[in-house]
């Protein structure tokens, strides 16, 4: 299609002849040769090229200088004699492509003309492509958006498992670390998991998923379902993973309670044979050295025997607690009471594994309202740990545990219980009362943490814990002396009468 040209000037024959030659060189010429005309053609209709003489009238003048508001591609080539080029290059400037002298040389008027084309041509192409890159900052803006407003949790990871980007829900919970690596973010580790999903999808480029329990920046835990996807450049290299994990918290503390026991009694199956098999062994041991009337060989499987019984024993009484529900059943007690109970009970653990036993507990300590059997229950199962954790100690000679009951105010005591054991990492600090979670492999059950805060939780308490890797544990329990006045059950599991 011809370039639109309108051709102002006052001399009409002038004007005439030139609109002649430009139509012989495929132009679109329309003449405006008195102001009338030539304001009704600026305002109300997009030239490619304006070709005036500015001096036809100061109103016309006025128009061109603000032309470039109205039709911002029209492209103005001004002809005129010397004195009348001079003003005008004084009042237009560059906004004018072209200044041509009278009488107009055609030479220099079609290389004028042809730098006004492509001047027209550049434009349009740099419109079309603001209006591309307009496209795709929408498509962008809306990329974003759906990144941001994803209801999970998405990070994207490089090679060395450092966060490139994370969306809001993410940053929410866990912060707005750009270059963390994920471990450190998530689970509070030094170190990457054992089964890495995003390792694993550098490795063969597949979609790998994994259930994690992960812990906010806020100390909240949750349980996500992950899946990783890969992110490739346009050689098809894997330069990033996606890692998108979805909250599934709420679905987990709804299932039914006898399904997440039947899991629970699948998984311990291992360790329950184990016990078994060692508890036969001892039996033997025991049948042999008394046919052989051989007394250490006796004492050696009667120890033997009994630690075996005794794990089974407190294997079972988890099970029961978790299984079987119940109202609390409050006792009023003396605290020197429920002390001597815990103590009769941990005193023969702590002498089989040479843990020195210490007991800081001050007289007259008065009454509290509890319920005995699930409090003694959870009290002993932390004294447990705390001998567990020295036995499984091999870095230090001598080990104590130490258990101290003080006031903690008028109506709160405080129970310490304190050993110099192998301690825990932040990632075992955060799940230890989580259900199922054991630091023990198949010799523990992952119940008896999580049911032992549970009852603190029950009776209105709460537990502390304090913990460095080799150098020890400490629990601080507090317990109020009464029973709390807005107490519900909320079914949650309690230990059989």
């Amino acid at each position: 299609m011809a370039e639109q040209i309108l051709l102002i000037d006052d001399d009409l024959e002038h004007a005439y002849a030139l609109k002649t030659y430009l139509e012989r060189v495929q132009y679109d010429v329309t003449v405006a040769s008195d102001t009338k005309d030539a304001l009704l053609h600026l305002y109300h209709s997009a030239w490619d090229i304006i070709l005036a003489n500015p001096q036809i009238d100061e109103e016309v003048a006025e128009s061109i200088d603000t032309l470039s508001e109205v039709h911002p591609l029209s492209q103005v080539i001004v002809f005129g004699n010397p004195a009348q080029i001079d003003t005008a290059m004084d009042r237009y400037g560059l906004s004018v492509i072209h200044y041509l002298g009278l009488p107009i040389n055609s030479k220099e008027l079609e290389l004028a003309l042809e730098r006004a084309r492509k001047n027209i041509l550049q434009s349009k192409k740099i419109d079309r492509y603001l209006e591309r890159l307009g496209d795709l900052h929408n498509a962008q803006n809306q990329f974003n958006q759906l990144f941001d407003e994803v209801p999970c949790y998405i990070s994207v990871q490089d090679r060395n498992l450092r966060v490139t980007a994370s969306n809001k829900r993410f940053k929410q919970h866990f912060g707005n670390v750009i270059g963390g690596q994920c471990f450190e973010i998530y689970k509070h580790r030094n170190t990457p998991c054992e089964k890495c999903p995003v390792i694993e999808t550098f490795n063969d480029g597949k979609v790998h998923s994994t259930e994690e329990i992960v812990t906010s920046k806020s100390g909240k835990q949750y349980n996500v379902l992950t899946h990783t996807a890969p992110i490739k450049n346009e050689q098809g290299e894997i330069t990033q993973v996606m890692e998108m994990s979805t909250n599934i918290t709420q679905i987990r503390q709804l299932q039914d309670h006898l399904t997440s026991l039947g899991l629970m009694l699948g998984s311990m199956s291992h360790g329950v044979k184990g016990m078994l098999t060692a508890l036969d062994g001892g039996i033997y041991q025991l049948e042999t050295g008394l046919k052989q009337a051989d007394g250490t060989r006796v004492n050696k499987a009667f120890g033997q025997v009994k630690v075996m019984t005794d794990k089974i024993k407190k294997m079972v009484l988890e099970i029961l607690y978790y299984a079987k529900s119940r109202e609390l059943q409050y006792t009023t007690m003396t605290v020197e009471t429920l002390a001597d109970n815990i103590i009769r009970n941990i005193k023969p653990m702590a002498e089989r594994n040479n843990v020195k036993f210490e007991i800081k507990i001050p007289d007259s300590l008065g009454h509290i309202e509890i319920d005995p059997s699930w409090m003694e229950a959870a009290l002993i199962n932390f004294l447990e740990n705390a001998v567990d954790a020295c036995s499984f100690d091999r870095d230090k000679q001598d080990h104590r545990v130490t258990f101290e009951i003080l006031p903690k105010d008028k109506g709160n005591l405080c129970f310490t219980i304190e050993d110099n054991g192998i301690g825990m990492d932040k990632e075992t600090r955060d799940k230890m009362f989580t259900l199922f979670f054991t630091s023990k492999g198949s010799q523990g059950t992952g119940l008896g943490l999580f049911i032992a805060n549970r009852v603190i939780e029950q009776h209105g308490g709460s537990v502390k814990v304090k913990s460095e890797m080799k150098q020890g544990t400490t629990f601080r329990i507090r317990l109020p002396r009464k029973r709390p006045g807005n107490f519900k059950n909320n079914g949650f599991p309690v230990a059989p009468r």
